[in-house]
């Protein structure tokens, strides 16, 4: 993507039953990584993360504990949902609430377009639901329940029984869109990605759609039709339009012409809504259909997905308290191939944070500024000739800003990390090679001295404007003790995609001292 483009990228809006766990934690940083990545390229970025408020589920949790429903989002949201950004560190433009009047206000247009134009009609359905999915459910998606629901046919994702609904609704067209979605998906391959989403969503789709019942009047929480205010939209077509009601959709086109269309960062258990029943909504409205639909894996724990209803979420602060953001970042986006489930485990974490953050980065950083202060009082010298071993870091730079960007613009981000590595396992080595402190023994080579730690602070200078948007705390203090001018993040100090110009800090720049950016952990909670 070249600079200046528009980037929009969304988070799916959050099921407000419950409090937050890591698997939530991961696609917000993801989408937050991508983000950080193009502004700081110059992309006229947005990114809108946001809370599902509305349906049955939300119904019957309020009640559960004494509350009504909106006295039951406001405070979740305020207590969980809202605090966990500051947690992990995103960098959101917006957070949409489908209780906001913006939302609900234009959510209602869309539907009266909708039915002005004869994509909605009454009829009557019955079938097998998941309240915990608010979902209707075909008979593949169920599997034999055991245990206390031993003999019951039970959602494959909750393990708990579905529940049989007969009722009168409104439905939307959707089989009319089986083939124009088929064409979109051959037209753009990329629309849908991982390859393996791909291939579901399209034979998903061959099979022939059904119409999409969108109402329910069986309750009363949600979004009133606006012909009929005995029925309220169905969740998931009330939650989908949140992409457009943030970005001005009903009531500032200007503004949602410049940020749609949008890429979609989601858990691939609600790929399908993403990927086929919301195109087909924007089809029938006549809205562009949105830029990429990514539907990334599962965490897993002890080989399970991670689960709120079956309680094993882990809670992002029992990672942070101990390892702080930077590490829960770098461990989601590096450890796991962004697309495919990835397990976690505290070992691993652990390790990890211990031989990549604190002796491999970490560990980098503070010697070769410790050196530059020991060896020429704290200012960055001038390099002499660069022999060999020092155009071998000059091109290891170059190379991965090159190979990170080309992997951030297909999602891949673990890649991306890893092309960012390689600069920190070559500098290692290069000073281990180079032996500086060697060097500082024999005043006849001076200069060579003054080339290596210059080769390694221009190394650091890259290394921080790479991590950046992976590590935003480690990167800022390691930026603010390199001496250079502008804040990290800002265009003016070094756009991303030209982190591998070399000589950007200026010779006789003072560097300051750097505290321990990753600090040994003795032992990590279990």
């Amino acid at each position: 993507m070249s600079a200046g483009k528009s980037f929009y990228v969304t988070t799916p809006i959050f099921y407000v039953n419950d409090v937050p766990h890591i698997g939530h934690a991961y696609t917000e940083v993801a989408a937050d990584v991508l983000a950080r990545w193009h502004r700081q390229a110059g992309d006229r970025t947005w990114m809108l993360t946001g809370t599902d408020e509305h349906g049955e589920k939300i119904l019957r949790t309020a009640t559960a504990n004494g509350a009504t429903p909106q006295e039951w989002v406001d405070r979740l949201v305020e207590s969980a949902w809202k605090p966990l950004l500051d947690t992990i560190d995103i960098s959101n433009d917006d957070f949409i609430r489908t209780t906001d009047a913006r939302h609900e206000d234009n959510v209602k247009k869309f539907l009266q377009n909708l039915y002005d134009a004869g994509f909605i009609y009454t009829g009557e359905y019955e079938g097998s639901y998941c309240v915990g999915c608010e979902e209707y459910k075909q008979d593949s998606d169920l599997v034999d329940g055991t245990g206390e629901f031993a003999g019951e046919k039970v959602c494959a994702i909750h393990s708990k029984p579905v529940e049989n609904l007969h009722e009168k609704n409104y439905f939307f067209r959707m089989s009319d869109f089986t083939q124009p979605l088929l064409d979109m998906y051959e037209a753009n391959p990329n629309f849908v990605q991982p390859e393996s989403a791909r291939n579901e969503v399209v034979q998903f789709v061959k099979q022939g759609l059904n119409d999409l019942s969108i109402s329910r009047s069986s309750f009363d929480w949600g979004i009133k039709l606006p012909w009929d205010e005995s029925h309220v939209v169905y969740v998931w077509f009330d939650a989908l339009l949140n992409y457009i009601t943030a970005a001005g959709y009903g009531y500032d086109e200007e503004k949602l012409a410049s940020l749609w269309p949008a890429t979609h960062i989601v858990g691939k258990d609600i790929l399908r809504f993403h990927a086929v029943i919301w195109p087909a909504m924007l089809m029938a409205a006549g809205v562009e259909v949105p830029h990429q639909v990514y539907g990334h894996g599962w965490l897993l724990v002890g080989g399970e997905k991670m689960s709120k209803s079956k309680l094993t979420g882990i809670a992002p602060n029992d990672i942070t308290d101990t390892f702080g953001s930077d590490a829960f970042r770098y461990y989601f986006m590096s450890a796991i191939s962004f697309g495919q489930d990835g397990s976690f485990s505290w070992e691993d974490l652990s390790a990890r944070y211990q031989a990549e953050l604190a002796n491999g980065f970490g560990n980098l950083a503070s010697r070769t500024l410790a050196m530059v202060s020991r060896y020429f009082d704290g200012v960055v010298p001038a390099a002499g000739e660069l022999t060999p071993s020092d155009k071998a870091i000059v091109d290891v730079v170059a190379a991965s800003v090159a190979e990170a960007d080309a992997a951030i613009e297909r999602l891949a981000i673990h890649e991306a990390v890893t092309s960012i590595w390689a600069i920190v396992d070559a500098l290692n080595g290069y000073i281990t090679e180079q032996e500086p402190w060697a060097l500082a023994k024999d005043p006849a080579q001076a200069e060579r001295l003054a080339t290596v730690l210059n080769t390694a602070t221009e190394g650091l200078r890259a290394l921080a404007v790479l991590l950046s948007p992976f590590m935003p705390q480690a990167t800022h203090k390691l930026w603010d003790a390199l001496g250079v001018e502008g804040s990290l993040g800002a265009l003016t100090a070094q756009p991303i995609r030209e982190a591998g110009s070399w000589n950007q800090i200026p010779v006789g720049t003072s560097v300051g001292t750097l505290e321990a950016l990753f600090p040994r952990i003795e032992s990590a909670a279990e």
